[in-house]
């Protein structure tokens, strides 16, 4: 199952990669994190976000980028595969930061041009909306490093429809990043999934299967257990399959640290769940 990023006529797979597991704290051996990505890659994969500041702190800026180009390089997959990264965070002291200073994205932007060791990034999303920062000045720095050819599309992430709505006021906008799982369904019930739908944008539900608690949770819930038994698959690829179901420009990007749980996600464009199924979803409370 194959979806257009957007606008730009570029085609990726249903179902990406989110790479951040492989560098931040807890991050499986480089043999491991290679194995993923290259499982990922051969199972049809083409599509991995990334970001600078998936690393342990400021002085691990970019583990993450170099990891991804270094595993895609050593397989030949480095024009194959779509690389989304971000900027406007920073980890000092393995903190998470905003920055949405102009000065701050472009230094993002030149560090992850050198960790991917490339000319130019295909996707790049600011990470965050800095609350001290004019989202008009970061998007216009951002659009200042397209201007100059070192971003090809531009991407939102944590964002609301309003803001969405000021950015695509300046620039056209490629993708959105937000938060959302079965437990997550704030931005189903607000309209935002359905606004980006309506305007070409594509979806990118991040912590697709609701991060560490959500995961947890996945394995205690009933319909979730009876609906992976039906179909012999596990409950993992049902929340999958039901964020595709979301829309055609829903684009989720499960983290993996092992080859078996990234080879399980792909298979989620293989099940289609029913209207009724899809509505009783709807009905489970948010964590």
């Amino acid at each position: 199952m194959q979806r257009e990023l957007g606008h730009t006529g570029l085609s990726v797979n249903a179902i990406g990669l989110g790479a951040m597991p492989l560098s931040i704290s807890g991050r499986p051996s480089e043999v491991q994190a290679f194995a993923v990505i290259e499982a990922f890659v051969a199972a049809g994969g083409n599509f991995i976000d990334t970001a600078n500041v998936y690393c342990l702190d400021d002085d691990d800026i970019g583990h993450n980028e170099r990891l991804i180009h270094q595993a895609l390089q050593r397989i030949g997959a480095t024009e194959q595969v779509i690389v989304a990264t971000k900027g406007g965070l920073r980890r000092p002291g393995g903190a998470w930061v905003v920055d949405g200073t102009p000065d701050g994205l472009r230094l993002s932007c030149e560090r992850s041009l050198q960790a991917l060791q490339t000319d130019r990034i295909t996707l790049y999303q600011l990470h965050a909306v800095d609350s001290k920062v004019d989202l008009r000045r970061s998007l216009e720095a951002l659009i200042r490093l397209q201007e100059e050819g070192k971003i090809a599309h531009l991407g939102l992430s944590n964002v609301s429809t309003a803001q969405i709505e000021q950015a695509l006021a300046l620039t056209p906008i490629t993708s959105v990043q937000n938060r959302c799982n079965l437990f997550d369904k704030r931005d189903c019930r607000s309209g935002l999934i359905e606004f980006c739908q309506a305007r070409q944008i594509t979806y990118i539900p991040y912590s697709p299967v609701g991060g560490h608690h959500g995961h947890l949770r996945l394995g205690r819930e009933p319909l979730l257990g009876q609906l992976a038994a039906k179909y012999q698959v596990s409950p993992y690829r049902v929340a999958l399959a039901w964020l595709l179901s979301q829309g055609g420009h829903v684009l989720p990007i499960p983290g993996a640290s092992k080859v078996s749980s990234t080879q399980d996600s792909l298979r989620a464009v293989e099940l289609a769940l029913d209207a009724d199924e899809i509505a009783a979803f709807e009905q489970l409370p948010d964590l």
